[in-house]
């Protein structure tokens, strides 16, 4: 997929703004125009004022990175500092890999986005019926945001904990509005299982982190030695302590990861080495709900608009963990912010240095309200 590609799916008038931005300051242009001690002064402050220990962060400029840097601890305890390497729950950023997961299988042939979830779950109840993979993608299914089974303490088959809500009531009728749901990317990750014939999280190794060299991405866990491992943090009652992570692995949040492997998954993204463009062009498409109305929520990506440029992203949250993932395609302008701080607002931090780019670009003063 190329840079063009991307800019297809732009309004009109953001192509316009663009192209003069383009002619008169220089977008293409690989060279850094925000000065590191200005993304210093807004990470520092965002740290401060929400108690955030430590912090990583990655600027990528059409694939490349600019800018990689940590700031804080990674552990208190140990004095460990945070650093590019540190290794973060990314929390729901995970959805976006489950997604591809499954868009891997649908190039294939092996599935289809339109099977009904009865194809894979016949016991499901007729209450179901009518629930696509699409809508468990898009969290327009209408099934329950965390299934009952589910104990963060325990480490139990995704098929229990799905199974678990089968007995009930849809929230809505499926495809009539958008409510986040969980239990549809435990789903989605069984049904990577049950049609690729391996664990879910095999299949993602294989087929997505390492072609792209994600090598310190990995499923979550407690019990295995995983290098340069982040601890997180939650501020409560004045003082800090060390938050309760969870013993069983989500699906919905499956992932650890560095911003240095954000920052490749980026540079595959302009490409076709994973997904084809068609597929990338489902997974950035809002879904049209049964009235009519676009919502904006692809496959593990929100899309809206920003600065009048589109964007293209999605948050993550675990105990003592905040992140987000936001991308400018159009300006070819990424901003990946990985926190251990369970009070951090890690998307008003890659808001406010997105704005640091504009307002270089542009001369004036732009708002990211």
């Amino acid at each position: 997929m190329t840079y063009q590609f991307l800019q297809k799916h732009a309004t009109m008038s953001s192509l316009l703004l663009v192209f003069l931005l383009g002619l008169n300051w220089g977008w293409a242009q690989p060279a850094n125009l925000v000065s590191t001690d200005s993304i210093d002064a807004i990470v520092r402050t965002h740290m401060s004022k929400k108690h955030v220990q430590g912090l990583s962060i990655a600027v990528v400029r059409q694939g490349k990175v600019t800018l990689a840097k940590g700031y804080g601890m990674a552990n208190v305890e140990l004095n460990s500092p945070a650093t590019p390497q540190s290794v973060y729950a990314i929390a729901s950023i995970s959805k976006q890999f489950i997604a591809t997961g499954i868009l891997l299988l649908a190039q294939e042939g092996k599935l289809h986005l339109d099977d009904a979830i009865h194809t894979y779950y016949p016991q499901a109840p007729q209450t179901w019926k009518g629930i696509t993979l699409r809508h468990l993608l898009s969290h327009t299914s209408g099934i329950v945001r965390e299934a009952p089974a589910f104990d963060p303490d325990k480490q139990q088959p995704d098929s229990v904990v799905i199974q678990s809500a089968f007995s009930l009531p849809l929230q809505f009728p499926t495809g009539t509005k958008w409510q986040y749901c969980n239990v549809g990317y435990f789903a989605l990750a069984d049904i990577i299982r049950k049609v690729s014939g391996q664990s879910w999280a095999n299949f993602l190794k294989q087929r997505v982190f390492t072609p792209t060299g994600m090598t310190d991405t990995r499923t979550t866990t407690l019990s295995e030695i995983v290098p340069n491992r982040v601890d997180g943090y939650t501020w409560e009652e004045n003082h800090l302590q060390r938050a309760l992570a969870y013993l069983a692995l989500r699906p919905s949040g499956a992932f650890l990861s560095t911003v240095l492997d954000l920052a490749k998954w980026d540079a595959a993204l302009y490409t076709t080495k994973i997904l084809t463009e068609a597929s990338q062009k489902q997974m950035l498409t809002p879904f049209v709900l049964n009235d009519g109305t676009p919502y904006p929520y692809g496959f593990g990506w929100r899309l809206d608009s920003l600065m009048g440029f589109r964007w293209i992203h999605h948050g993550g949250s675990l105990p003592g963990f905040r992140t987000e993932y936001s991308r400018f395609p159009q300006i070819g302008l990424s901003i990946i912010v990985l926190t251990n701080g369970e009070e951090a607002d890690p998307e008003n931090i890659a808001k406010e240095i997105a704005a640091l780019y504009m307002r270089s670009a542009t001369g004036k003063p732009v708002s990211t309200k």
